[in-house]
């Protein structure tokens, strides 16, 4: 069956897809933000001198990378209200689970910046009479954070891509409006087509951004 592309099917439903758009970008910038701390609290857990709590955060990290991003949102939607008796709507649920595997990846990145820190600036900053904490805050945090930046980017390109996963859940955004539209329209090529050019427009350049910018780190 010969089956043609119309043009004329995305310009009268664009409104339409492009309503989900924002809920898209709504995710990702709650995501991102949430990761962003929630990545630096993992990572802290992971080198505590307490072994409960370093076992704690070990574990959590390697729980949540090592299982699907689809089941986490799945599992945040209907296992958590079950468990705890609490009622969790669909675009919550969506950031919760997309925060913590975030996170999870996020503190990788994290341990890396800090670690990479020289051990002799903590040293000179605690010999000068910094407490621990102050020596954290103030010179190892900055140079840590600094380190991560390209990580973090690169890590909102891969929310924006996830953020699709949160149709199945009926989330509004521009891939759940997707397959709305698909389900009345039947013009699947035309409507998948250009949300797959949205996220390309999206995410390319975002893509080539950050690998410019890392090349300038490397040659700093």
């Amino acid at each position: 069956m010969h089956y043609a592309f119309r043009w004329d099917v995305i310009p009268n439903n664009l409104d339409f897809l492009l309503s989900g758009l924002g809920q898209t970008l709504l995710i990702c910038a709650c995501t991102l933000l949430a990761s962003i701390f929630g990545g630096l609290a993992i990572a802290l857990l992971d080198m505590s001198r307490h072994r409960a709590l370093r076992w704690f955060g070990m574990g959590f990290g390697e729980v949540i990378r090592n299982t699907p991003i689809l089941v986490q949102i799945l599992w945040v939607y209907y296992v958590l209200p079950m468990v705890f008796d609490i009622s969790i709507d669909a675009l919550p649920a969506a950031i919760i689970a997309l925060s913590v595997y975030s996170s999870a990846f996020l503190s990788e990145a994290y341990r890396a910046g800090i670690q990479a820190v020289p051990p002799g600036q903590r040293e000179s900053a605690l010999v000068l009479g910094m407490s621990p904490w102050h020596t954290f805050h103030r010179i190892v945090l900055p140079q840590a954070v600094r380190l991560t930046l390209p990580a973090i980017a690169a890590n909102f390109v891969q929310l924006i891509k996830y953020s699709s996963l949160a149709s199945v859940i009926s989330v509004s955004e521009i891939t759940r409006r997707g397959m709305e539209l698909s389900a009345t329209a039947f013009r699947p090529l035309e409507i998948f087509t250009f949300i797959a050019v949205v996220y390309f427009v999206i995410c390319w350049p975002l893509a080539m951004a950050i690998r410019l910018w890392e090349r300038r780190l490397a040659h700093q």
